[in-house]
């Protein structure tokens, strides 16, 4: 694992700080595993899908009879 040092604006670590006390993760460092895994994986997600869209754009235009 790797350590990074990050620096948040006041409102934003007091959110984190919040989300913690309510129990929602153990500690903060776990808020913020969280937080970019879920940015990554929301990332994966969105570059299939515009994968998948280009391969059905290939498809549909491949379809078409050349004029």
């Amino acid at each position: 694992m790797s350590t990074m040092t990050l620096e948040l604006p006041h409102a934003l670590s007091a959110e984190l700080d919040a989300a913690v006390e309510a129990g929602w993760f153990a500690d903060p460092s776990e808020a913020v595993r969280a937080a970019v895994r879920d940015f990554v994986n929301h990332r994966k997600l969105s570059l299939q899908e515009q994968q998948q869209l280009a391969d059905i754009e290939w498809a549909v235009n491949s379809a078409q009879p050349q004029a």
